[in-house]
């Protein structure tokens, strides 16, 4: 990793507004118990902790900890698990909202000291292909779409669930 520990202007507003990306997800299910984390909302199947697993392990853990700085340990246990959309019954649900907070500070450890033109240090061809992300300002802006795009499918399993809505302007 290269780059300085405070983070310039183009980093902190890129930081700012993963950051708030990630408050969503996490705020949306607030009050929410176990069994109507686990519970899928949508014919698809997944479940609101299903897809905040999927957020730690193949968002966040995957893009900043193995593509952006090739941690060999985490590339090499990127096939542990078959499905990180399906939360088993033996995992607690605290336990997966804690990882996902654990896995964003760590990519904040990633942006923090990273210059946002650092090339990647590792890319998944056997997933994608060719690279279509060059650099972590790629990796963040793609993150930033990813969790956003996902904080909404969760306002929309929320509303179904109970009504809540996170954030409505009238």
């Amino acid at each position: 990793m290269t780059g300085s520990t405070v983070p310039d202007a183009e980093t902190r507003a890129l930081l700012t507004s993963l950051e708030g990306q990630r408050r969503h997800v996490l705020g949306i299910l607030e009050g929410l118990d176990d069994s109507v984390l686990r519970r899928p909302v949508l014919p698809s199947g997944w479940s609101c902790l299903g897809l905040v697993q999927h957020l730690a392990l193949d968002v966040e853990r995957f893009w900043f900890r193995a593509v952006a700085t090739g941690d060999k340990d985490v590339i090499r246990d990127l096939d542990d698990i078959d499905d990180a959309w399906q939360v088993g019954p033996d995992v607690a649900a605290a336990g997966v909202i804690d990882r996902y907070r654990r896995e964003t500070e760590l990519a904040n450890a990633v942006i923090t000291a990273t210059s946002m033109d650092a090339p990647l240090a590792w890319w998944p061809h056997h997933l994608f292909g060719e690279p279509h992300l060059h650099s972590l300002r790629e990796v963040v802006l793609h993150v930033i779409t990813e969790t956003a795009a996902h904080a909404g499918h969760l306002d929309a399993a929320r509303e179904l669930i109970d009504g809540r809505r996170w954030l409505v302007l009238t």
